[in-house]
C-alpha cells in the first residue's frame, strides 16, 4: 500500500476552528473536524488549533507519520491589535549626525493607533552616529538605550536606521546586542526594503508589539504538534494568501494580520483551481469578495489603525450581507437586508428550526438586535418560546437555489410557514405560495444589489472579461447569496464542494510565499530585477518550497521606483496525480465551455506534455463610458490554457501562442512582442508575456520593455535542457 501524503489545514474562525485533512496526491478531502474557537482560553486561539488537530487525527485515523504538511490560519495577531493585547515597545532610531534632525522625529512614534480607541505605547531613544565611532562604543550606546527603555516597561524593541534599506549592517549589529541581552526585537530592514523611515519604523514597532504573544502561541503549537508525533513542517497563513514557516512567523508575525479571508482565496486558487473569476466567501454576517486574475489573487498595501504599514494583504472587500442577515421592515415592505445577523440577535433560522418549535405558530415581531440598532428587524415568535427569523438562506431554499447536499439545505415546511407569516404582515404581497416567492425574491434582490457594485468594480479593476467572469461561492452561506447574484448579473457561477470548510482546505493547499520589494534608482536595470528575483526564490526555498515548483512574478511601479518580486512554491511532498487526467476531447470541451462557444468552433493552438492551448473567435458586446452597448460588438481570438486535469490555468480575452524549445524561446518571445505591441502617448506598449515551462506558469507580465522580459525569461529557462518544451503566450 502506498504511503499516504496528508496535508492538514486548520482555519480559526470567529465561532469554530475547522480542521481538514486533504490527500496531497489527489487533492481530495479525507476528513474534517471542528471545535469551538478558544478565544477565552489562557493560551488564546492556539488551544483550539491543538484541540482541532487532535480530534481530526483521531476521527480520521491518520497516523502522524503520514502527515506531510500542516498549516493553520490564526486570528491571534489580529485580535491582539483589536483588543490592545500588545506590549510597550522601545523604539531605537539611528542615523548619521547630518540627518539626525530629520530622522529623529520620524522614529518618535508616540502612541500608535491600532483600532478604534486602542493604542500601543512606545518609548523612544535616538542615536546620532559619528562615522568615526568604534564598534565597542556603538554597541555600548545601543545597550545603554535598550536597557533604559526596558526599565521604562518596554518588553520588545524596534530598531530603525535611516538608510538600512541600502545598508542594514548597523541594524544587524544592534539586533545582535538585543539578542545578547535576551530582548525581543525587530529591525526596520526585516519588515521592509522600502524607503520611508516613518512607515518602516511604524511597521517594525507594531511587529515588535505582538512578538511576545505570537512567539508564545507559535511555541505552544509547535510543541503540541511534535508531541503528537508529527514531524512535518508547520506553516502559518499570511495575509497575502501564502504561508510562512514558524521561523518567519517568530520574526514577522505582522504578516499573519488580516489573514482571515486569505485562506478562502487560497482554496479558490489551489483546490478549486480558478484562474479567472470573483470569489465570494459567504458567512453568516458578512461576505468577503475578491478577484482572481491569471491564477493570482490581487493584493494591496495594508493599513492598521488608519495608517499605512509596509506589508501586503489580499484585496478582499467585505460586504455586510450574508447567509444569516436579518430583514428590516416598513409597514408594507422589506426595506433592507443586514447588516445585523441572526447570530448576533440570538435568533434561529426558519431553515434550521429549534427542536420542539411549532413553525405553524410563527408570528411577526419587530426587534432591536443591539441597543444602538433600529427597532425594525424581523423576528418570528413561536408558541415554543424560541424566536426565529427569515434570512437569505431561507429565501434561497424557498426558491430552489440551494444545491442538494449543500450544508445550507433547510426545513422547507418551516421556511414556507415563515414566509406565510411575513406575507400576512405585509399585506401588499397577498397570500399563498406566489406571495411567498415574491417576498423571497425581494429579499435576495436587496442582498444581491449590495454585492453587485463591488463585483463590478473588481471585474473592471482586474481587467476580467465581464462576459465570461465566473462567480465562485465558498463558505457555509454561499448558496444563500451566489446563485441569485449570478442570476441577476447574468454570470455563470459555481458553489465550491465542501464550501463550509473551504477556508481550512485553503490553508492545507496554500503555497509557501514571500514578497521582496525594493526601491531602485533605475527600474529598467535588469541586474537589480534579477537579484531581487533570486532573493525571493532563495527565501521560499529556505522555508521548504520544492525548487521545481517555485514561480516568481515581478511587478514594476515606475512611478514609485518600486520593484516587487513574489515567489510561490509548494512544500516538498508527494507528486502530481496522473489518475485525474482528461482526454483531448474532455479538455477541449472545458475550454469551449469557458469561452462560451461550441466545441466544434474551438481549435488547438499548440501543446506541451503538461498543457494544451485552445483558441476560438469570440464575439462580445461593447460599451460606451461603462454603459453596455449590445449593438457595438467586436470579435477577438480568445485563448484558454488547459492542464492535463482539464483545469483552466490561464485565460486571455485576446491572445496568441507559440510552441518552441528552450533555445527557440527568445525568438518566439520577440516575434510575439513585435507582432502585438501597440504605440501610444507613453511609447511602445508590449503585450503581457507568459511562459509554460514543464508544469509551471511563468508570468512575465507587468514588465516595462522587451529586454526586461527577455532577461527574466533567460533566468527562468537557464536550468532547462536545450530541447525542453516551452509554450509562449501573449495576452493583449
Amino acid at each position: 500500500m502506498a504511503e499516504r501524503n496528508i496535508r492538514i489545514g486548520i482555519d480559526v474562525g470567529g465561532t469554530f476552528t475547522h480542521a481538514v485533512a486533504v490527500d496531497g496526491n489527489s487533492s481530495t478531502l479525507v476528513g474534517k473536524a471542528k471545535v469551538p474557537t478558544s478565544h477565552s482560553a489562557p493560551e488564546g486561539v492556539a488551544r483550539g488549533i491543538v484541540d482541532a488537530l487532535a480530534l481530526l487525527l483521531k476521527t480520521c485515523g491518520i497516523a502522524p507519520e503520514n502527515v506531510s504538511f500542516i498549516a493553520h490560519s490564526t486570528t491571534q495577531a489580529t485580535n491582539a491589535l483589536l483588543e490592545g493585547d500588545v506590549v510597550k515597545v522601545g523604539v531605537l532610531g539611528m542615523s548619521g549626525k547630518g540627518l539626525a534632525w530629520l530622522a529623529s522625529p520620524s522614529t518618535a512614534l508616540g502612541r500608535i493607533p491600532l483600532a478604534a480607541g486602542v493604542f500601543m505605547e512606545t518609548s523612544h531613544r535616538f542615536i546620532a552616529l559619528d562615522e568615526s565611532i568604534s564598534q565597542s562604543a556603538f554597541e555600548g550606546a545601543i545597550e545603554k538605550h535598550l536597557l533604559a527603555m526596558k526599565d521604562e516597561g518596554c518588553q520588545a524593541f524596534a530598531i530603525s536606521d535611516a538608510y538600512s534599506v541600502d545598508d542594514a549592517s548597523r541594524e544587524e549589529a544592534a539586533m545582535a546586542v538585543a539578542a545578547r541581552l535576551g530582548l525581543l526585537a525587530t529591525s526596520g530592514s526585516e519588515v521592509s526594503r522600502l524607503y520611508g523611515l516613518k512607515v518602516r519604523t511604524r511597521t517594525a514597532a507594531i511587529n515588535a508589539g505582538i512578538l511576545p504573544k505570537m512567539i508564545e502561541s507559535a511555541n505552544m503549537t509547535e510543541t503540541s504538534v511534535r508531541q503528537a508525533g508529527i514531524s512535518a513542517p508547520i506553516m502559518i497563513m499570511r495575509s497575502d494568501g501564502g504561508v510562512m514557516d514558524l521561523a518567519s512567523m517568530r520574526k514577522r508575525p505582522i504578516l499573519s494580520i488580516l489573514s482571515g479571508p486569505a485562506a478562502g482565496v487560497a482554496a479558490a486558487m489551489m483546490f478549486l483551481r480558478i484562474s479567472d473569476g470573483v470569489f465570494l466567501e459567504v458567512g453568516g454576517t458578512s461576505t468577503d469578495i475578491s478577484a482572481i486574475a491569471s491564477g493570482r489573487a490581487m493584493v494591496r498595501s495594508a493599513e492598521i489603525g488608519g495608517h499605512k504599514v509596509y506589508m501586503r494583504t489580499l484585496d478582499v472587500r467585505t460586504i455586510g450581507v450574508a447567509g444569516g442577515s436579518l430583514l428590516r421592515l416598513s409597514k408594507d415592505d422589506i426595506i433592507d437586508v443586514g447588516p445585523r445577523s441572526a447570530h448576533i440577535a440570538g435568533l434561529k433560522y426558519t431553515a434550521f428550526p429549534a427542536e420542539n418549535s411549532d413553525s405553524k405558530s410563527y408570528k411577526v415581531k419587530l426587534v432591536k438586535p443591539l441597543p444602538k440598532d433600529s427597532d425594525d428587524y424581523l423576528a418570528l415568535d413561536t408558541t415554543g418560546g424560541v424566536a426565529h427569523t427569515l434570512t437569505p438562506t431561507c429565501a434561497s431554499n424557498l426558491l430552489g437555489l440551494v444545491p442538494q447536499g449543500d450544508c445550507a439545505v433547510g426545513d422547507i415546511e418551516s421556511i414556507k410557514s415563515g414566509f406565510s407569516a411575513l406575507s400576512s404582515y405585509l399585506s401588499k404581497y397577498g397570500q399563498g405560495e406566489e406571495a411567498s416567492k415574491q417576498l423571497a425574491s425581494r429579499l435576495l434582490d436587496i442582498a444581491a444589489h449590495k454585492c453587485i457594485p463591488t463585483v463590478k468594480a473588481l471585474i473592471a479593476e482586474n481587467k476580467l472579461d465581464p462576459d465570461l467572469t465566473l462567480l465562485v461561492g465558498g463558505g457555509g452561506g454561499a448558496a444563500a447569496i451566489v446563485p441569485y447574484l449570478a442570476k441577476v448579473m447574468k454570470l455563470d457561477h459555481t458553489i465550491a464542494q465542501d464550501a463550509d470548510v473551504i477556508s481550512a482546505i485553503g490553508v492545507a493547499m496554500a503555497l509557501i510565499r514571500e514578497t521582496i520589494e525594493k526601491q531602485v534608482a533605475d527600474t529598467s536595470a535588469q541586474d537589480a530585477i534579477l537579484a531581487l528575483r533570486a532573493e525571493a526564490v532563495r527565501s521560499v526555498e529556505a522555508m521548504g518550497a520544492d525548487p521545481a515548483t517555485v514561480e516568481v512574478h515581478i511587478e514594476i511601479d515606475s512611478k514609485t521606483s518600486i520593484v516587487r518580486a513574489t515567489a510561490c512554491g509548494a512544500a516538498k511532498a508527494g507528486g502530481a496525480n496522473e489518475q485525474n487526467a482528461l482526454d483531448d476531447e474532455g479538455r477541449k470541451a472545458k475550454a469551449a465551455q469557458s469561452m462560451r462557444v461550441e466545441s466544434q468552433h474551438t481549435q488547438e493552438v499548440c501543446r506541451s506534455h503538461f498543457f494544451t492551448i485552445y483558441g476560438a473567435n469570440v464575439s462580445r458586446s461593447g460599451s460606451f463610458f461603462s454603459m453596455p452597448m449590445p449593438f457595438l460588438r467586436s470579435t477577438s481570438f480568445a485563448l484558454r490554457v488547459v492542464d492535463r486535469e482539464g483545469v483552466i490555468r490561464l485565460s486571455a480575452r485576446a491572445g496568441a501562442a507559440r510552441a518552441c524549445t528552450r533555445d527557440g524561446a527568445e525568438s518566439a518571445i520577440r516575434e510575439l512582442i513585435e507582432a502585438h505591441a501597440t504605440w501610444g502617448d507613453a511609447g511602445k506598449v508590449i503585450p503581457d508575456i507568459l511562459l509554460l515551462v514543464g508544469a509551471r506558469v511563468v508570468d512575465l507580465s507587468g514588465l516595462l520593455n522587451d529586454e526586461q522580459v527577455l532577461a527574466l525569461a533567460r533566468s527562468e529557462l537557464a536550468s532547462q535542457p536545450p530541447q525542453a518544451e516551452v509554450l509562449v503566450v501573449a495576452k493583449f
